[in-house]
């Protein structure tokens, strides 16, 4: 490992984590910077495809794209983030993903809607090797005792973000128009790589000759889904924020891009309005995991019990969103389900940092992924269409608010079974 904090035996508070631990702290604050970026891109991107196509369809095909294209390369992805420097992976994706960015200022007419699609598909593309390496370098860079903080503040970021960003993008779109957020991400991916560069890291040797082949990488992918197959706990973990994302959170984005196109519209094209939304989202993701956590610590069966209430607590906040009653109730609704969302997020993370061995961490993380963006833009598609039916924005909420009963259900059923067989065979 290569962190440069104590070696604790207990946990890691969140501001210890941060002062002593140079090599985390980097790689926090690359975040921080490359995700203000990433929350102004979709903000201002959702907004000008909006402005450009006027269909809901056409929304509902970004966020489709958005998530495709991690899926696409997620067995690369994963192979690569187990056998090679995963700092260079991290460094490498942001220097091209700056330059990608660059391209969406050709975006003008509607005619250039398929250059938008594809730009974006690149740049999300090459944040499916980013995100997987990110979750499997981290418990290389701290200690032990240092894990759950540095998991919980690491998705505690991205919330916070996400409200930051979502807000900033939103009020720049709205205010300057739409073109300066894009130039504003270039710049971040650079600043992350910037800071990633500082990190002190010992990569393993690199593979053997017979092992850079295409079939050894097909073997090591198969050999992770093995993995998943032999472990059904792992798998089910896994299937987690899919599953939510499926079901509400992946069409709620396209959703609330329409709600605020159409029903409650401030700025250009409703860019104040929806970024308003995603803070509020972001605001919940950050209080729900950090306050949760007081109670469940690292503790794998609390950790499993709050993913339960985080499913409870989406529907709740669902169904106050749903009858569109005032923006008040809608930005409400969204803080619950931001918050329930949160919990699921970093708790099912947190389950597969503890339980998941190094040389499997990044194929699980990056499966993960591939199943997380497999379903996200099926919802995102399934909610588009929903948009362009005669259900329209509220009865496609309603639906949603059903359907998020699913996985609640599911997952359920899941630790109801698992504590049974493990009670079993306990002596």
């Amino acid at each position: 490992m290569s962190s440069t904090s104590t070696q604790s035996p207990g946990p890691v508070g969140y501001g210890a984590l941060i002062r002593g631990n140079a090599n985390f702290r980097n790689l926090w604050i690359g975040q921080i910077i490359s995700l203000l970026g990433d929350w102004f891109n979709l903000i201002a991107s959702a907004a000008l495809i909006a402005e450009l196509s006027q269909s809901g369809f056409a929304v509902g095909g970004l966020f489709v794209v958005r998530m495709l294209a991690p899926f696409v390369v997620s067995p690369i992805a994963g192979v690569v983030a187990d056998r090679y420097n995963r700092k260079r992976i991290l460094i490498l994706t942001d220097i091209i993903r700056a330059i990608i960015v660059l391209g969406f200022f050709l975006v003008t007419e509607p005619q250039h809607i398929w250059l938008l699609y594809t730009l974006t598909a690149i740049q999300l593309a090459l944040s499916g090797f980013f995100f997987p390496t990110r979750g499997a370098i981290l418990p290389e860079l701290v200690s032990p005792g240092e894990l759950g903080s540095a998991n919980a503040l690491s998705a505690t970021t991205w919330s916070v973000m996400l409200a930051l960003g979502a807000a900033l993008g939103g009020i720049v779109s709205g205010t300057w128009g739409i073109y300066p957020a894009f130039a504003i991400d270039a710049l971040t991916f650079i600043l992350s790589a910037f800071f990633i560069i500082q990190i002190g890291y010992d990569p393993p040797g690199p593979p053997d000759a017979s092992e850079r082949t295409i079939s050894s990488a097909l073997r090591q992918y198969l050999d992770g889904l093995r993995y998943l197959g032999q472990h059904l706990d792992i798998l089910v973990i896994s299937l987690q924020k899919a599953l939510a994302a499926l079901f509400f959170t992946s069409g709620l984005q396209v959703i609330q891009v329409a709600i605020a196109k159409s029903i409650f519209s401030i700025g250009e094209a409703g860019g104040i309005s929806l970024g308003l939304m995603f803070a509020i989202a972001g605001v919940g993701t950050g209080i729900g995991p950090i306050v949760a956590r007081r109670f469940t610590g690292d503790r794998k069966r609390p950790l499993r019990i709050a993913i339960l209430l985080g499913y409870l607590l989406s529907t709740l906040g669902m169904v106050i969103t749903a009858p569109l009653f005032n923006f008040e109730t809608v930005l409400l609704g969204t803080l619950l389900r931001g918050i329930g969302g949160g919990i699921l997020w970093v708790f099912s993370t947190q389950l597969l940092l503890q339980l998941v061995p190094n040389h499997f961490r990044g194929r699980v993380f990056s499966t993960e992924f591939a199943f997380f963006t497999l379903m996200s833009a099926a919802g995102a598609s399934l909610a588009g269409g929903g948009l362009d039916s005669s259900l329209g924005i509220g009865g496609t909420l309603w639906w949603m608010t059903g359907l998020t009963l699913i996985p609640c259900a599911l997952w359920a059923l899941w630790f109801v079974a698992r504590a049974r067989t493990m009670h079993r065979f306990s002596p």
